[in-house]
């Protein structure tokens, strides 16, 4: 082999060794990106785990912890729930029974407010109202309200505001109809005598339509649900959290 043969050997064999060389590299950085990847996705499962173990944790509706506090449905429509000389904290809760997030808000945090109330730790208003202008929404929403309205029974007046909301119709259908409104005031063991007449004549329509638009105004309503304590609303996220929430009301009333 010449010299100039072997030079050029040489030179290839070294290239190739380069090369090779370089490959290993290159394999080294993906094993490296893969462990990386790896090890963040681990550690973001984690977090993820930890966020929805933390949001499930807070978000879990409380059971019946007593009896309920005693309640009274005011002539204006509004019902009160407390224990006898609890007058603070205040818990306003403007609501639509046509209202899905309404609806959901009583699903998730609904025994959270009778439980504090229950235990003393709370005065509980809720103000039926009527938010919506566009139809069949709204006279949905009315046809319900005047229906709470004829019953005079804080107890009954409870679970039949509970039953409206479990059987809340689409936004887009009529509903909370006579028949079944009658129907779900025996449900809810309705004594009040001309009930279903209330229901059916509608009676309490035009107060309850005042009513929503003077509370509206006064508070300043924009949407539904909103709950004030002492007069300040609380924040959304807190809301549909029972243990945030409960522990926002518990604060308040020390």
């Amino acid at each position: 082999m010449s010299k100039g043969q072997r030079t050029k050997t040489q030179s290839k064999s070294a290239r190739d060794k380069i090369k090779e060389q370089q490959a290993a590299a290159r394999a080294r950085d993906r094993r490296k990106r893969v462990v990386t990847y790896v090890s963040a996705g681990v550690v973001a499962v984690a977090a993820v785990g930890a966020g929805w173990w933390y949001a499930a944790s807070t978000s879990k509706s409380e059971e019946a912890t007593a009896a309920l506090a005693p309640i009274t449905v005011q002539p204006d429509g509004t019902a009160v729930m407390a224990q006898s000389g609890v007058t603070k904290p205040v818990v306003d809760i403007y609501e639509d029974f046509q209202c899905p997030a309404c609806k959901e808000l009583e699903r998730v945090s609904g025994q959270t407010f009778k439980n504090l109330a229950a235990e003393g730790k709370a005065k509980v208003v809720f103000h039926p109202i009527t938010i919506f202008s566009q139809e069949p929404t709204k006279s949905n929403s009315v046809r319900a309200a005047n229906a709470a309205q004829c019953v005079a029974d804080g107890k009954q007046w409870l679970s039949f505001h509970d039953l409206l909301f479990q059987n809340q119709p689409s936004e887009t259908a009529q509903g909370f109809m006579p028949d079944q409104l009658k129907e779900w005031g025996k449900q809810a063991g309705v004594t009040a005598p001309g009930f279903d007449e209330c229901v059916t004549s509608g009676k309490n329509d035009a107060a309850h339509l005042a009513y929503s638009k003077k509370i509206t105004d006064e508070q300043k309503l924009n949407h539904t649900p909103t709950v004030k304590l002492n007069g300040t609303e609380i924040d959304n996220q807190v809301l549909f959290s029972p243990q945030q929430l409960r522990e926002e009301i518990t604060k308040a009333a020390k």
